[in-house]
């Protein structure tokens, strides 16, 4: 096991060109090269959930009536720590993710044990009580299942870029709160992503 930016990795899975860095080898189940293409019903209805497929999970969440309450870069930075406390506790993969003011997106595996709904559920739990807010975020969440590496890099893109459609920043290397230095730099940012190209 090795350690990136103070979180335990474990060796990865290869996928296509990629390497999965889960936290147990039973947290992501891929089937040959790719992700199995078993997340169709993502596409005809997205807030039906498909879990046990071992497809990724492109998640959206949003604040209570789109309030800015993760405006402040400390509301932010405070996300981010919740959410490795939550994904260490939970052993999902972290692959991708952007913190906008008033949304979230994640790009992550199934955990451990449980589903993706609990890992959201402690994780939206614990950010309000922390901020204190009430209510904080909207009940529902968006899930569109990854099932393939062209959706994988579509799904990372689209989060990198939020950032600067938003007209937030000028570049995505201006938003600390993504996974983008990661990917573009090879750089921890402010949470280790468990995944690394080859």
């Amino acid at each position: 096991m090795s350690h990136r930016g103070g979180v335990p990795h474990t060796p990865g899975l290869r996928v296509g060109l990629l390497v999965l860095r889960v936290p147990h080898p039973s947290v992501l189940r891929v089937r040959g090269l790719t992700f199995g293409i078993t997340g169709m019903c993502a596409l005809r209805n997205p807030l039906k959930r498909c879990y046990g497929q071992g497809d990724l999970h492109f998640v959206t969440f949003s604040c209570y009536r789109r309030q800015a309450y993760l405006g402040s870069v400390l509301a932010r930075n405070r996300f981010v720590k919740i959410l490795d406390q939550v994904r260490l506790r939970h052993e999902f993969a972290l692959v991708g993710y952007v913190v906008m003011p008033e949304h979230v997106h994640l790009l992550i595996s199934e955990p451990r044990k449980g589903s993706p709904s609990k890992v959201l559920q402690v994780l939206k739990q614990k950010v309000s009580r922390e901020d204190k807010k009430s209510p904080f975020w909207q009940r529902r969440f968006y899930d569109f299942n990854v099932w393939s590496e062209e959706k994988l890099k579509e799904k990372l893109n689209y989060m990198h870029k939020n950032p600067v459609e938003r007209g937030l920043v000028a570049h995505p290397k201006d938003w600390p709160w993504s996974s983008w230095s990661f990917y573009e730099k090879e750089e921890d940012g402010l949470i280790g992503i468990d995944v690394r190209g080859c």
